[in-house]
């Protein structure tokens, strides 16, 4: 097994050191950390970024315009999880599943862009996009165009197995159970982290159940402007913030041997694509 580290997606608000914390400029850089994992049989994404019909200028518009304009997303075709796959050498058709954190825009624009994909979430995640669209940033955040096209969904109850005292779920249709996906509900109702085993250990793709390495620190620290971002996107604080707890705790755990990271930390991604190359 092999893993790649991709940012599909990178958001450049204004204020800098405010969102991630190192900034020198007026202008932060937020990336979204995906991974294509490449198995004995296919390649599987771990959540899919924006896709080619939301950086196209002539492309129908799915998103919408809040959240890339307070952002300031970089919408860039060579950022998109679909070209990274091809610079890699891949055909997109390789790309057999798709394993979501969860539907927010910004992790699955780019579902569509892999049409013969089978798509792996957790069954409360689905509903809450799809079926209770109430509110302005549920309708916001959710954008049922970006996942229409799915011919083939693979819906899971959350639980049912155990990881590192987390609920998990262990048998992903079509996947060894070296993929497990872990309920983490907080940010969305249904958020889920993924955790794949590796020859090092276990590395946890945690989603936005936090957004800055910080957070997960014995004095955890997170910069405001993050902190503003969770708040007002965050469906169940009360889960969020046990969860966060228990994710700290895992983290200073060394005996673990987990590896926990966010999907918007930049520091992060550039931490793993460094151990990555020097494998």
């Amino acid at each position: 097994m092999r893993i790649h580290h991709l940012n599909c997606g990178s958001h450049c608000p204004l204020g800098g050191a405010l969102f991630d914390g190192a900034s020198r400029g007026i202008f932060a850089h937020i990336c979204t950390h995906c991974l294509l994992i490449e198995t004995a049989d296919s390649l599987v994404l771990v959540d899919t970024g924006y896709g080619l019909q939301d950086v196209r200028p002539t492309a129908g518009r799915r998103l919408a315009f809040t959240w890339p304009l307070l952002l300031n997303t970089q919408l860039r075709e060579g950022d998109t999880a679909i070209r990274q796959v091809e610079a890699l050498g891949y055909s997109p058709r390789d790309v057999r599943h798709i394993v979501l954190t969860h539907l927010d825009f910004d992790h699955a624009g780019g579902i569509a862009d892999f049409p013969e994909a089978r798509v792996h979430v957790l069954a409360s995640e689905k509903a809450a996009a799809e079926r209770t669209r109430r509110g302005f940033i549920t309708r916001q955040r959710y954008r049922p165009a970006m996942w229409d096209c799915v011919r083939d969904w693979r819906i899971y109850a959350a639980g049912g197995d155990d990881w590192f005292g987390f609920e998990a779920v262990r048998r992903l249709d079509g996947l060894s159970e070296d993929i497990v996906m872990v309920p983490l509900r907080g940010h969305t109702l249904g958020h889920a982290g993924v955790a794949i085993r590796t020859a090092e250990g276990w590395l946890l793709d945690a989603g936005d159940s936090f957004m800055s390495h910080g957070e997960l620190d014995v004095r955890p620290h997170c910069p405001v402007g993050l902190r503003a971002y969770q708040a007002i996107m965050t469906s169940d604080r009360q889960a969020r913030r046990a969860n966060l707890e228990r994710l700290r705790a895992l983290q200073q755990d060394t005996s673990a041997g987990v590896t926990i990271f966010a999907a918007h930390d930049d520091i992060s991604l550039a931490a793993l694509r460094g151990a990555a190359g020097s494998q």
